[in-house]
């Protein structure tokens, strides 16, 4: 019988395992790390090179994998639950503003995007004031995933719809899904934090 305290820690996080640091996930991670300057240089030099497309992709592809090995093997580590949110900012920021450089994304969802993620850091900062850290979201999940998807399609400008004689990429569709999502993502956000400080401060009296 595992004792209590080991019983409730997250699926796949072990104590062992919890100060590993050159882990197969963590290796992953940083290798996800290593393509995001890549991908910006290579898109922004050259927005038909298809090297941006597989360096963007292939980054934003592997967040789901190392994720399921980490769990899978129980090796879900601290550095790795630091690195891998940093990560995918990361891509998403880079995302976001080689396509604006490369006018293949307005101005207006630059600002929304990088606004949401500094509000959302904010939010990070301020809970860590009360020793408080916000578990990734379903909405969370699913928002980084429609975002990067639609990125990855737009970087490679491929497929697109013919609507009412006017020719659009896919991808410029799954952004502004991701965008709808990002900001109901930042309100339940904002709704979990503060009942999280409301718990908090209740178990203090």
């Amino acid at each position: 019988m595992p004792e209590p305290e080991e019983a409730e820690r997250p699926v796949g996080e072990r104590e062992e395992h919890l100060h590993d640091i050159w882990t197969v996930a963590n290796i992953i991670t940083v290798l996800r790390l290593v393509l995001v300057p890549f991908a910006f240089v290579a898109l922004v030099t050259n927005p038909s090179n298809p090297a941006a497309f597989w360096l963007y992709a292939g980054a934003a592809s592997t967040d789901w994998v190392d994720g399921q090995i980490a769990r899978r093997t129980g090796t879900v580590t601290l550095i790795g639950k630091a690195i891998d949110p940093l990560v995918d900012r990361l891509l998403l920021a880079s995302g976001v503003i080689g396509l604006y450089i490369i006018d293949r994304l307005p101005l207006w969802v630059l600002v929304i995007l990088v606004a949401r993620d500094g509000y959302m850091l904010y939010g990070a900062w301020r809970l860590e004031k009360y020793r408080l850290r916000m578990p990734v979201s379903y909405i969370g999940k699913t928002t980084t995933a429609v975002l990067l998807t639609g990125f990855s399609l737009l970087i490679l400008g491929w497929p697109t719809l013919i609507v009412a004689s006017a020719e659009y990429y896919v991808g410029t569709l799954l952004v502004y899904v991701g965008i709808v999502l990002s900001v109901l993502s930042a309100v339940d956000y904002r709704i979990q934090a503060r009942q999280m400080v409301a718990k908090n401060e209740r178990s203090r009296i």
